[in-house]
């Protein structure tokens, strides 16, 4: 569920600055080499009587001007850390640019700052539509009184006058923008044009505290995603261009954890639509996608085995724990006496510490959005929901596994008597539903397709005979 995050992540970036010697002011330019989705960023530093601040863009992100606060220049060394999210960049200062590498999770990639101005590599993204559109656009925004917040999206609709039925995209886990970005692909982009070039309106929004939206993304969980979706929906009743009657949920991972808990709450959702959704509770999942995701990325069974009992004790911890800071040290505690014999130190990628290791396995559990989703079980929810529910996965999705997950909703829809379901695995899809071969994340950038025609019209489908 949390393979996007890479992509989000550098957009909080925390800088401290403390200069010696050469003169950092200015912008610095870099180009992240994410495969098949290479990032530009700049760093903005001047000079404050206090030190150095900074600000970072992320232009191929569309986010500016965003406020950073730590960076260390010392010795021609510059670092920069983002401790809650785990990045790192340890860059020499040499020949005018420095240079060094960009560390997030187990992945390390070079990254070099200089002065000059950078263009983005060209990636090819065949299915993204062109402007202009054969329909109608407006960037909208809505307020979600119970957070005192604002979330800014885009609604399209058929044409700017009629009575449209309409659907919300919910995107899934991790800080994601309206067009639910990943690895240069914009799925919600593509879902949003189809269903809009039939005939129906849909709103998609950046999540809380990203984009354009407002709030405190850090701090909340599905819970608190549900009450911006909700939100939504209470907009939209007061477009005189939407059907009230004819408004539906579209929720792509963590987003179909979301819509089932909006819909099982309100009687203005006529339908969802669960992209690989899930079905069995977040602690069952978190286990189940690691050895699935490991074992396709050719990672030994030795190692598969350890690497589980380690992050199912983990699970167990988090799960049981209610204080944040006692949890951490406790993990901490626990994973340093677990790396010590070698087939454990083996886990940690080559060129890493343990002490960095440790740091980003406990930064990535102790969350109040980790806490949440272990300890939830969408079944609970999926038992009160009584309007239409498609529930879509790709066969080869090694995040939300289609078996258990697929088998889960329909048991949890129909114990009480909710028979309006409809269950497709569409072969060869993965977790964004691109036609694939092994289902790893690591394929979801060098693959051309965003989203699958077949699924996408299976889905339009559906949606049409609802709304009928």
């Amino acid at each position: 569920m949390k393979t996007n995050k890479i992509l989000t992540a550098i957009l909080i970036l925390s800088i401290t600055t403390t200069a010696f010697g050469q003169d950092i002011n200015g912008q610095w330019n870099g180009l992240l080499n994410i495969p098949g989705s290479p990032l530009r960023l700049s760093i903005n530093v001047k000079e404050t009587p206090n030190g150095h601040s900074s600000t970072l863009d992320s232009p191929d992100q569309g986010a500016f001007g965003i406020p950073v606060d730590t960076t260390l220049f010392k010795n021609n060394i510059l670092k920069l850390v983002v401790v809650k999210l785990g990045i790192e960049y340890n860059g020499e200062f040499s020949d005018g640019s420095f240079k060094g590498n960009f560390m997030q999770g187990p992945m390390t990639l070079p990254l070099e700052l200089s002065r000059d101005k950078l263009e983005k590599s060209s990636v090819n993204r065949p299915q993204e539509p062109k402007k202009p559109y054969p329909y109608h656009t407006e960037d909208v925004t809505f307020k979600n009184t119970r957070a005192n917040i604002t979330l800014a999206g885009t609604l399209s609709m058929p044409s700017k006058e009629g009575k449209f039925p309409a659907v919300v995209l919910i995107t899934g886990s991790g800080p994601q923008d309206r067009n639910e970005e990943i690895v240069g692909h914009k799925p919600f982009l593509i879902i949003s044009d189809y269903l809009t070039r039939r005939g129906l309106a849909v709103l998609r929004f950046d999540d809380r505290g990203f984009g354009k939206s407002t709030g405190d993304f850090s701090k909340a969980t599905s819970a608190d995603f549900a009450t911006d979706v909700s939100s939504a929906v209470t907009y939209l009743k007061t477009r005189k261009e939407i059907n009230e009657t004819k408004i539906g949920l579209i929720g792509h991972s963590e987003g179909g954890l979301i819509a089932p808990m909006v819909a099982a709450e309100s009687k203005d959702v006529d339908f969802i639509v669960l992209l690989a959704g899930t079905g069995i509770a977040g602690n069952e999942l978190l286990s189940l996608q690691g050895k699935l995701i490991e074992k396709a990325s050719g990672v030994s069974e030795e190692k598969i085995k350890i690497s589980g009992e380690i992050r199912d004790k983990m699970i167990v911890m988090t799960m049981a724990s209610d204080n944040l800071e006692m949890l951490k040290d406790e993990l901490r505690t626990y994973l340093d006496k677990e790396l010590q014999n070698e087939l454990s130190k083996s886990l940690i990628p080559q060129g890493m510490t343990k002490e960095r290791f440790i740091s980003l396995q406990v930064d990535f559990m102790a969350t109040p959005w980790m806490v949440y989703f272990l300890r939830h079980d969408p079944a609970t929810i999926l038992e009160k929901v009584d309007c239409a529910v498609l529930a879509v996965n790709g066969g080869k999705d090694l995040q939300v596994p289609p078996k258990e997950n697929l088998s889960a909703i329909e048991a949890a829809l129909r114990k009480h008597g909710n028979e309006k379901i409809t269950l497709i695995e569409f072969p060869n899809l993965n977790h964004l539903f691109q036609k694939c071969e092994t289902g790893a994340p690591t394929e979801y950038g060098v693959i051309e397709q965003t989203f699958s025609p077949i699924a996408l019209e299976e889905i339009s489908s559906w949606i049409l005979k609802q709304i009928r």
